[in-house]
């Protein structure tokens, strides 16, 4: 009853030129409700397909042992970092520049200070090595992963889960989040594989082009299938989110459920369009909730306007990841600037406002001079910048919405600061079995690393719906 009075108080509120638009896109909603309905299905899986990604012809037979593996520090190399840090030239910030232009080069300097005189490498390493790392070959390529098993307990319940990162992330982001996952909680635990993406950290990188997530999703499913998993949960944000979604269009049957903390809709169509007419004034009619509104409207100024201001990288590495990746690959500070600026707008837009972007405020400079250590140590800042041009030649969204659906059991955790929101509504476009979504209380966009025991915690109680179900 007091939907239908707040439906006819917000009628009341409107004008005649207005009420005949919404009523226009009511129609519209009806006659695309009734395509999706009636439309014919789509096929649920989509082929593999098969890849070589070193150099010269496929090898005929390939080794698939798994290695052990140890992350190594050397002195030389810290000594070459020092002397690169000593050389750097720094550019005076515009006044009350803050964070709107970037890296603000006043607080560059107290974190580079950090970094040379207190940062220790070596006693990272120790911490990365605390896990179990691993190495094998997959279509021509070492790919690294660290594999964690829950200690032991009677009648406890393990599920295998492979959590995927992304840009400028890498595993190390996951550090926070594995204890709270291999730990047994209500008689469940997980036993958990983070790889690392081809081409970031301690995988190597391809050496041919074309390598996009489709391909690294199969790697990551080749790499399951070798360590004797038949069925298993995915979890993943940025590229992440893309490269196990392909996962669970490719072999639905071995995905138990896929949880997501980002998703960008870009192909909603007719749908999309009336949603945006008519979402901001009846938004149950759009299948919108008040949190919707407020996280997307008005709509092009949170949403396109603030894309716009946070695109750029995207089309450089989409276009010549190359040549912006040389001064960053040989410039140790501007490698740290690039990469840490991320760290700062994509846990929060309104850090831009703050004379150090906000950074210590979520993040300690160790755990954020070690992400970024990563990639300097490995030179690797440069191949992961070419995966934004391998997957951007076409749409990545064609790969999802013009050839099937995900079908498999999904959940999905919406933080509020993260860069784009995404309704409901929007996501049951492609994934067609959501149990679980959430409106998370804070949060930004490298959740597992900001925010691990609500990332956990949303992860886990999917999970139980999914089990239950099953069961």
């Amino acid at each position: 009853m007091q939907a239908v009075e707040h439906f006819l108080e917000t009628l009341q509120s409107l004008d005649q030129q207005r009420l005949l638009l919404l009523s226009l896109s009511a129609v519209g909603i009806g006659l695309v409700t009734w395509y999706l309905i009636f439309k014919k299905k789509v096929a649920k899986t989509i082929p593999m397909g098969q890849g070589w990604w070193a150099r010269g012809e496929r090898s005929l037979s390939e080794d698939e042992t798994i290695h052990p593996f140890t992350v190594e520090a050397s002195e030389d190399e810290i000594q070459d970092l020092y002397r690169r840090i000593d050389q750097t030239r720094y550019t005076e910030p515009l006044e009350d520049g803050r964070f709107h232009y970037g890296f603000n080069s006043v607080y560059l300097r107290k974190v580079v200070s950090y970094w040379r005189n207190q940062f220790d490498w070596n006693k990272q390493v120790k911490v990365l090595n605390k896990y179990p790392h691993f190495k094998t070959k997959i279509e021509g390529l070492d790919i690294h992963f660290i594999h964690v098993r829950p200690q032991y307990r009677e009648g406890q319940r393990v599920l295998p889960l492979m959590l995927v990162h992304g840009w400028p992330g890498s595993f190390f982001e996951f550090y926070k989040i594995l204890p709270l996952l291999t730990e047994t909680q209500d008689g469940l635990a997980f036993e958990v594989i983070c790889p690392s993406i081809p081409g970031y950290g301690y995988s190597e990188a391809p050496q041919k082009q074309g390598f996009n997530s489709m391909d690294a999703a199969r790697v990551f499913l080749k790499l399951m299938e070798r360590l004797g998993f038949t069925e298993f949960y995915l979890q993943g944000g940025d590229w992440g989110s893309l490269i196990t979604t392909n996962m669970a269009q490719m072999k639905p049957e071995c995905v138990r459920g896929l949880h997501l903390n980002m998703l960008a809709v870009t192909r909603g169509g007719l749908g999309m369009l009336l949603s945006l007419i008519i979402g901001p004034y009846l938004p149950f009619l759009v299948g919108f909730t008040r949190e919707d509104v407020r996280r997307l409207f008005p709509y092009f100024e949170k949403n396109v306007y603030e894309m716009l201001k946070e695109s750029g990288y995207m089309h450089i590495q989409a276009t010549k990841p190359d040549t912006a990746g040389c001064g960053v690959n040989d410039s140790p500070v501007g490698l740290a600037a690039y990469i840490l600026e991320k760290f700062s707008t994509w846990t929060d837009k309104k850090n831009r406002y703050l004379e150090d972007g906000g950074l210590e405020r979520k993040y300690s400079l160790d755990d954020l001079l070690t992400n970024v250590m990563i990639y300097w140590t490995t030179g690797t800042i440069v191949s992961s910048m070419r995966f934004y041009k391998e997957n951007l030649k076409s749409s990545p969204m064609k790969r999802i919405d013009n050839r099937t659906g995900i079908y498999v059991p999904m959940g999905f955790a919406a933080f509020p600061h993260e860069l784009l929101h995404c309704p409901q509504a929007w996501a049951r476009w492609r994934y067609k079995d959501i149990r679980s979504y959430t409106y998370m209380s804070s949060g930004g966009h490298f959740a597992a690393f900001e925010e691990p025991k609500l990332l956990a915690d949303d992860f886990v109680q999917f999970v139980k719906k999914v089990e239950c179900k099953k069961s």
